[in-house]
């Protein structure tokens, strides 16, 4: 079976500080609140934008995501993996990232052991589900 979907079109995950949630919906209104507290401002399309620096063990975590697959550079429009970059992403415990379809699966699973590894929480926002 081949994947139709457009290479330009992403999976969002996020990753964040904190005790893990017991489940998928738990998770979610989790990330909501963070979202909602460190993210987005409350109108329609206002995003808030990064109000702190990430905590230390989020800039570790897009550290390790960034040496396996850099961000992109000022030309590049099309990068292979991040929908959007990655740096600059992360704001106070939380990061929340694009990724892209054709890769997702693979960027997931390793964003995913990366972040049980450093005790974060990773959840896949796009389909509500708690990654580990």
């Amino acid at each position: 079976m081949t994947d139709d979907r457009p290479n330009y079109a992403s999976r969002c995950l996020a990753v964040w500080e904190g005790g893990p949630p017991p489940d998928d919906l738990a998770a979610a209104r989790s990330y909501k609140e963070l979202y909602s507290r460190f993210v987005w401002s409350g109108g329609p399309h206002e995003v808030r934008g990064p109000d702190e620096p990430p905590t230390e063990r989020i800039a570790a975590y897009v550290a390790a995501l960034l040496e396996r697959w850099p961000n992109p550079t000022a030309d590049e429009d099309d990068h292979p993996v991040w929908e959007s970059g990655l740096v600059g992403n992360g704001t106070g415990p939380l990061v929340h990232f694009g990724v892209r379809w054709n890769v997702a699966e693979e960027v997931s699973a390793f964003a995913a052991q990366v972040a049980a590894s450093m005790r974060l929480v990773c959840f896949d926002v796009s389909r509500g589900r708690l990654l580990s």
